[in-house]
């Protein structure tokens, strides 16, 4: 990106940011304005003033169910699992149906190790919303951790169907394939997820280059 174009979308951003500063100035009870205005602070790098604003957008709206979910990912983010987790915790308690907050404890789980947790919280943001490519992704993930290459194989499938160029879809893909003896297939795959700029275990590289011999 060039110096130029980094200037334009400062200055863009800071627009933004000076619209939206006005609309909660006008309103101080406008949910959406500062949820918003957490949103740009974010993108603009001013974390601390993006927590500011989302907690200040749940405390106007306890019911805000986004708000939670963007203010625990900001907390998983600066590695807070414990505040990430209550966050969507009270998000899937206003919005039992919301899939993302399903989605992101399902992470939580998986960066804790708790795999039949992670699993549980994957699948009912599937039920809630089955074309979410990360969910099917990091539950193949998990599922190849527990040793369940069937189901691991066919939650990759899906991760590759509904965002075919993910890199890690493909490698994980790539990596089910393998436990399910598909090496010619698995090959395809783990050169794929390199063709798109993923780092794959020189150590799987090494083992299925040994069964393809």
């Amino acid at each position: 990106m060039s110096e130029q174009l980094q200037e334009e979308l400062q200055e863009d951003l800071a627009k933004v940011i000076e619209e939206f500063e006005k609309k909660c100035q006008q309103n101080p009870n406008n949910v959406m304005a500062h949820h918003h205005l957490g949103l740009v602070y974010l993108k603009a790098g001013r974390v601390d003033d993006a927590i500011r604003m989302l907690e200040r957008a749940i405390a106007i709206d306890p019911m805000s169910a986004e708000s939670m979910i963007n203010l625990g990912a900001i907390y998983f983010g600066k590695g807070d699992l414990t505040r990430a987790q209550e966050l969507n915790e009270e998000a899937v308690r206003v919005m039992p149906e919301t899939a993302q907050a399903h989605a992101n404890l399902g992470l939580i789980w998986q960066q804790r190790n708790e795999l039949d947790k992670a699993v549980d919280a994957y699948e009912k943001a599937i039920q809630h919303n089955p074309k979410l490519a990360t969910v099917w992704i990091n539950m193949t993930a998990v599922l190849t951790m527990r040793g369940e290459d069937a189901r691991a194989l066919k939650s990759a499938r899906k991760g590759v169907e509904l965002d075919p160029d993910s890199p890690l879809a493909q490698n994980n893909l790539a990596v089910a394939l393998f436990f399910s003896g598909e090496y010619k297939l698995a090959k395809e795959h783990m050169e794929k997820a390199r063709e798109l700029g993923y780092s794959v275990d020189p150590n799987f590289v090494d083992r299925l280059h040994q069964e393809l011999a």
